[in-house]
């Protein structure tokens, strides 16, 4: 729990009372949860004008923690998705959080079953992030990145990242993965054919243009972004700070009526939308996606979980588990 905004120091592990679900709700075991960038950029935040939103001076919201995988304990009384025992993984980021917890309690909505073969610790990093990566590559029109596209995936070897380079290679495309010259090797074990070093390249400024591009991370105004896209291609970026988000409100719409190429921020995101469930349940049966765990804290370390993440050091996913 956090009683301020600011670093991973400002979270603490306490002791609460046992959550009873009500209505629709269903109370969860907890046996692994997943650190995700969002949990850090709420922690500060990120982006300050959505202090407005989420408490000025001090956060309404105090629990942490986005993904989560565990065991239905019990259902509320008006619950029928699942049933006590039930194995699911949840994503909580927009359902008040609280995966860094040995319960969780919310909405039965916030809720999968959780794909056959796979551990509780695999599970827990795939709401948030998966998802994510997955709604990235296909446009609100329902076009996505497809065979024999040259696909450009930035931050990936992140959160989100590894999950977008291995959903593009399944689809048949050529992927190129930007990461920090250390996790390039990484990159490449996840699948991807070219890495890009950003340390030392000009990513922005290819010598052959892209179809498809999902920046999870940005640096780079949407401005500096056509050039590196073929005819009718997209730029999907998943997030930047507030002030590249202000901009790119207002510069992407304009780029893409310009340019005849969809330029900006993803503004279609379903949480744990079930369609895209099921195709990454499909995906990992199939064998061609695989969550990538960097390191394993216990509850008791969130903390460091979370600075391990902050500070850039992760490959993949971070794991916690009560």
């Amino acid at each position: 729990m956090r009683d301020r905004y600011g670093p991973p120091a400002v979270v603490t592990i306490r002791e609460v009372e046992t959550p009873v679900p009500k209505s629709y709700e269903v109370l969860v075991r907890v046996r692994a949860a997943s650190v995700n960038r969002a949990d850090l950029d709420n922690l500060y935040p990120r982006w300050q004008f959505l202090r407005l939103f989420l408490g000025i001076r001090r956060p309404r919201v105090k629990l942490v923690g986005s993904d989560v995988a565990g065991v239905v304990e019990s259902v509320g009384p008006k619950a029928t998705r699942f049933r006590p025992g039930d194995e699911v993984m949840g994503d909580l980021f927009s359902l008040g959080q609280g995966a860094f917890a040995e319960y969780v309690c919310a909405s039965e909505t916030a809720f999968a079953s959780m794909p056959a073969g796979l551990s509780f610790e695999e599970a827990a990093t795939l709401p948030h992030s998966a998802i994510l990566a997955l709604q990235g590559l296909r446009l609100r029109n329902g076009r996505s990145a497809g065979v024999g596209d040259r696909v450009l995936i930035v931050g990936a070897s992140g959160n989100v990242g590894p999950f977008a380079v291995q959903i593009a290679k399944s689809r048949g495309a050529d992927v190129t993965g930007v990461a920090r010259g250390d996790k390039l090797d990484f990159v490449r074990f996840l699948g991807a054919d070219h890495a890009i070093d950003y340390t030392k390249i000009d990513y922005t400024r290819p010598a052959e243009r892209y179809d498809w591009i999902v920046d999870v991370d940005a640096h780079h105004s949407v401005l500096r972004w056509p050039g590196a896209l073929r005819p009718r291609g997209a730029y999907v970026a998943l997030g930047g700070d507030a002030l590249w988000f202000l901009k790119a409100l207002i510069q992407g719409p304009a780029v893409s009526l310009a340019t005849r190429k969809r330029m900006g921020l993803m503004l279609w995101w379903k949480p744990l939308h079930p369609k895209d469930v099921e195709e990454l349940k499909e995906l990992i049966s199939a064998g061609m996606l695989k969550p990538a765990i960097d390191r394993r804290f216990p509850l008791s370390e969130t903390v460091a979980a979370l600075r391990h993440v902050d500070d850039g050091h992760a490959r993949g996913k971070v794991v916690i588990t009560p």
